[in-house]
């Protein structure tokens, strides 16, 4: 050893260890590891074979699992139908030399030609299998060499493990869809093999050439040959509908685009396809039990005539992502929310300098109000001056700078505003009125789904909020796109300050506070609405106090002892309140009231106030009788003031000021904001009595001497206590005094009631600010961009594609459009609710809403092309019914007496016109009516145009039991799949052999 060390020329010899596992054979391993783990070791006979259609509308299932071959990787996939009769075959023992299932499924004829499945189910009839195809990313297996390893490795992998599962490689390119694969049993195996062309070879183009492949490949010696089975499916094509058109109703234009926009056209979103959503329909032709000497077809002549095929089924092929009228409308609008442009960027610089001269219009008619003239007031009111600014900016802006023309927006805002032709007419708001509060009732008695807003949290469907999103819908769409909408959206806002100015209620727009439940800018309209109404009801009896003060005059004829009456102020009482009464929004008739009255008021409260001290004591009780009550509504039941004889009186009180879910989040988030301290919480309960304290005022000023005890009775009874005590002579009366939490000391009651005067709820300051309030409503519409106002404005959309559908729908009756409409109800109902929606999501909603109406019309294209709504009535009818709604809901559709049913009728029909316009031939209308001995076909031979095209794609089965190799060898199932197309010939065959006698 020494010495061949020290020699650097000796030789180095390797061992090599054997024992290692090679990455064959660790592959191999892995495969069997995978057979263990999913618990396919064993025989897998026994079970029942599988019912008529059951590989259709069963359910498959599948497990993958990767595995790697060294480096390359591969994924093992088990396909298996789920049988529920699983759980009961293990009771019976299967025989020990039974066949494995998946042979017993090549001779099974339940489930020839599935409609939907796998392609190896297709092929071979098998319910349960294994398939290792490359992984994703890898390159096809295409070489021989690289093929026999797999092939020797799943049957090793088959043998060592004894699966009875056929295990399946794919190898080639994935669109040749080529697999080799191989099933073991005992004693028996059989090998799965196929051919794939590109052509159809001339001497296999027919039955009787694939009999030959057939026969020579099972090599079965005997004599006679056992009875060949052939199952022949032969598919023809329709896509050339000819006279049975798409029934799609094209758009009215000339209305849409005319001066005569009405409610009818602006109301409605449009609905349908542009295009057939049904692009082909395909005819399948089956002879399911034939024998080779039944039925011939060869080269010179076939017996398969179509209209002789004893089993029709039909397939229809849908267009995928069929453009929609109402699915483009909601996704043009759903792109409006992502853009970031304001209005003034997006109308243009020409439209901001004239703006800049809105404002300096506006400007000087503020100047000229401040100038002594004899111009009446009136005439020159802010609202007036807006308005011709408005009509300037029209004249000078240029005819190709509006996005909307003149004509198409006044037939919007007329659509929007119905009671301006009214106030035209005649300058009433009342009828309006109630034309405004009455609505919304009347169309909730009629509609069911009218409630459908609170769902989506969106607005009534009579409302103003949900006819802006349909006209802002429709201008995006049709008039101009965002900039259309920018426009809008900015005579919109004017519209709303011109009413406020002029105390025109908002049309369409429930009464009473800000609804909750509805969209934020359902809410401020609401609001602006709530705005009016205040300010409606302060001029009026402003107005009535006046006239009833004149009558006064005329009869006293002296103006100094007169006093303002009950209602004859609108302004507030605290002197520091006065010049908050006055803003730019109060019209200027209004402020008419000279400065001796307002301090005639002034001089009037003094006087109450000293009349009546702030607690109410005893020592002022001599005084109480000079003081008159005022703000009285009427008695509360029997009750009497703890210290006078005088019945209690419920005051005329301040209402609540409304409030929007905004304002409610940011009052909330104030007082948070102050914390739990002492003085926080002070301030907070001070802040949260606002109302407590005027309501005290003005229980003060209906109840003059009354007190505290007198207050709590009627505000809040349960803290005035009260039982029963005898008095000193005996006699046993009834004596109250406030609860115990009212006595704590700090306790804020009691804090207000010394703090409170005695004023009516009229003279109070006004707990709601209807003029503030007003201008922040008008201020934040005037700052809402395009996309904030489409984001506003989206529910309300939603709410109105879903109502079409629904109406669409009950229309085609179809049951899975009713619960894909529910699905996506709720779906965005859980998305709208949330405060920032996810606009993502929302787009997925919009989706289900376009694949809902895709459905619809495929339905409405179906029954048109069948003739179905013509008013033909009988069994005909309502069988072409079913067929045409089970064409919908299903893969495919078997026709009720194939070719001489009613709807087998119609299809030839549809191919019989199709040929003949594709051929240039005379219609059977061109040729006159024949006799009725002569039938179509011979009438269709006479002009030499066939009833049918050439089939699109031929499949034949052909299955039988030999003994194979040898003639001593048991009798085993066969099986070759053919299919024949234009560009694809595919054979795929399963032969089996016995390897126990050959």
């Amino acid at each position: 050893m020494m010495a061949a060390d020290s020699d650097p020329e000796s030789e180095v010899f390797e061992i090599t260890d054997f024992t290692t596992a090679s990455e064959w054979e660790r592959f191999v391993s892995r495969v069997e590891e995978v057979l263990n783990d999913w618990k396919l070791i064993g025989s897998s006979a026994g079970k029942l074979s599988p019912g008529k259609g059951e590989y259709t509308s069963g359910t498959w299932e599948e497990k993958c699992q990767e595995i790697n071959f060294a480096d390359f990787k591969f994924s093992i996939t088990h396909h298996y139908l789920k049988q529920e009769s699983d759980e009961g075959d293990g009771k019976e023992e299967p025989e020990e030399d039974a066949f494995p299932l998946a042979m017993q499924d090549l001779l099974c004829m339940n489930n020839d030609f599935p409609p939907r499945a796998h392609c190896l189910v297709r092929w071979y009839g098998m319910r349960e299998f294994l398939v290792i195809s490359p992984g994703a990313n890898c390159e096809a297996i295409i070489s021989e060499s690289k093929c026999n390893l797999l092939f020797s490795s799943i049957s090793i992998s088959l043998a060592n493990s004894g699966c009875q599962v056929p295990m399946f490689v794919q190898i080639q390119q994935k669109w040749r869809r080529m697999y080799a694969g191989e099933c073991q049993g005992p004693g028996v195996r059989t090998d799965f093999e196929m051919v794939h062309l590109r052509k159809v070879p001339s001497q296999y183009n027919h039955l009787s050439g694939l009999l030959d492949i057939f026969k020579s490949k099972i090599g079965c010696s005997l004599i006679p040959l056992p009875p060949i089975n052939i199952a022949i499916r032969f598919t023809y094509v329709l896509q050339d509908w000819q006279q049975y058109s798409w029934p799609q109703q094209p758009p009215d234009f000339d209305a849409l685009l005319g001066g005569e926009v009405g409610g009818v056209e602006f109301g409605k979103l449009p609905f349908g396809a542009c295009e057939d959503p049904i692009s082909e329909l395909h005819l399948a032709t089956t002879w399911p039990h034939l024998t080779e000497g039944i039925v011939v077809d060869n080269d010179v002549y076939s017996d398969l005539d179509p209209l002789q095929a004893p089993h029709w089924s039909v397939r229809v092929r849908k267009a995928e992502n069929p453009q929609c009228l109402l699915g483009d409308f909601l996704t043009e609008f759903f792109k409006l929310c992502c853009r970031k442009e304001s209005t003034d960027e997006v109308l243009g610089r020409g439209l901001a300098e004239e703006e800049g001269k809105e404002n300096s219009d506006i400007s000087a008619a503020l100047s000229k109000l401040t100038e002594p003239a004899a111009v009446p007031i009136p005439k020159l009111s802010v609202s007036n001056m807006v308005h011709s600014a408005r009509k300037r900016i029209r004249r000078h802006r240029r005819v190709d700078e509006s996005p909307l023309s003149t004509d198409m927006l006044n037939s919007i805002l007329l659509y929007l505003f119905p009671d301006a032709a009214v106030e035209k007419s005649s300058q009433n708001g009342d009828s309006k009125t109630a034309q405004t509060n009455t609505n919304g009732k009347n169309e909730q008695d009629k509609d069911s789904d009218y409630n459908l807003f609170n769902q989506l949290k969106s607005a009534p469907s009579d409302s103003l909020s949900y006819r802006l999103a349909l006209c802002v819908c429709l201008v995006n769409f049709y008039h101009g796109g965002m900039r259309a909408v920018a426009h809008l959206w900015q005579e919109f806002v004017l519209e709303m300050r011109y009413r406020w100015e002029n105390n025109y209620l908002v049309y369409g727009l429930a009464g009473g506070p800000p609804d909750l439940r509805c969209c934020l800018l359902h809410q401020k309209l609401q609001m602006l609405n709530c705005c009016i109404e205040r300010k409606r009801a302060r001029d009026d009896a402003r107005k009535a106090t006046e006239g009833s003060k004149e009558r006064e005059r005329k009869v006293s004829g002296s103006c100094q002892n007169g006093r303002l009456g009950p209602e004859g102020m609108a302004a507030t009482g605290p002197t520091t309140d006065l010049t908050r009464e006055v803003s730019p929004g109060k019209l200027w008739d209004s402020w008419s009231d000279s400065e001796d009255e307002f301090f005639e008021c002034l001089s009037d409260q003094e006087e109450m106030k000293e009349a009546m001290p702030a607690g109410g004591e005893k020592g002022g009780a001599k005084d109480i009788s000079k003081v008159k009550p005022d703000g009285r509504l009427h008695t509360h039941g029997n009750m009497i003031l703890l210290n006078s004889t005088e019945p209690l009186y419920i005051p005329v009180t301040q209402e609540p000021a409304p409030m929007t879910e905004d304002l409610l989040e940011e009052q909330s988030e104030v007082l948070a904001k102050l914390g739990t301290s002492a003085e926080g919480a002070h301030l907070r309960a001070r802040m949260q009595s606002a109302c407590l304290l005027s309501d005290m005022e003005s229980f003060k000023a209906a109840n003059p001497g009354c007190v505290l005890e007198d207050f709590v009775r009627w505000y809040s009874p349960r803290d005035y206590v009260e039982e029963e005590v005898v008095d000193e002579k005996g006699h046993t009366v009834v004596r109250g005094e406030l609860s115990a939490r009212m006595k704590i000391p700090g306790n804020m009651w009691v804090e207000a009631w010394e703090t409170a005067r005695a004023t009516p709820a009229r003279r109070q300051r006004r707990l709601f600010d209807d003029t503030k309030e007003a201008e922040k409503v008008l201020h934040y519409m005037s700052l809402q961009k395009p996309a904030d106002l489409t984001r506003h404005l989206l529910p309300c959309i939603l709410h109105a594609a879903i109502l079409k559908l629904k109406e669409e729908e009950s229309v085609e009756d179809i049951p899975s459009v009713k619960k894909a409409i529910q699905q996506a109800t709720s779906h965005a109902s859980k998305l709208l609710h949330h405060p920032s929606p996810d606009y993502k999501k929302l787009e997925d909603v919009i989706n289900q809403l376009m694949a809902v109406e895709a459905v619809i019309a495929r339905a409405r294209s179906l029954k048109a092309k069948f003739g179905i709504g013509k008013g033909e009535k009988g069994e005909d009818a309502e069988e072409l019914e079913k067929f045409v709604s089970a064409l919908l809901e299903e893969p495919e559709v078997a026709v009720m007496g194939a070719g001489r049913g009613p709807a087998g009728s119609i299809i030839h029909r549809l191919f019989v016109s199709s040929q003949r316009a594709a051929l240039l031939a005379p219609l059977d209308e061109d040729l006159g009516r024949v006799s009725g001995t002569e039938n179509r076909k011979s009438m269709g031979g006479g002009h030499n145009v066939p009833d049918f095209p050439p089939p699109a794609g031929r499949e034949i089965l052909l299955r039988t039991c030999v003994p194979r190799p040898a003639a001593y060898s048991k009798a085993l199932p066969q099986r070759l799949f053919c299919v024949m197309m234009r560009e694809d010939f595919r054979l795929a065959g399963a032969f089996s052999s016995d390897t126990s006698f050959f």
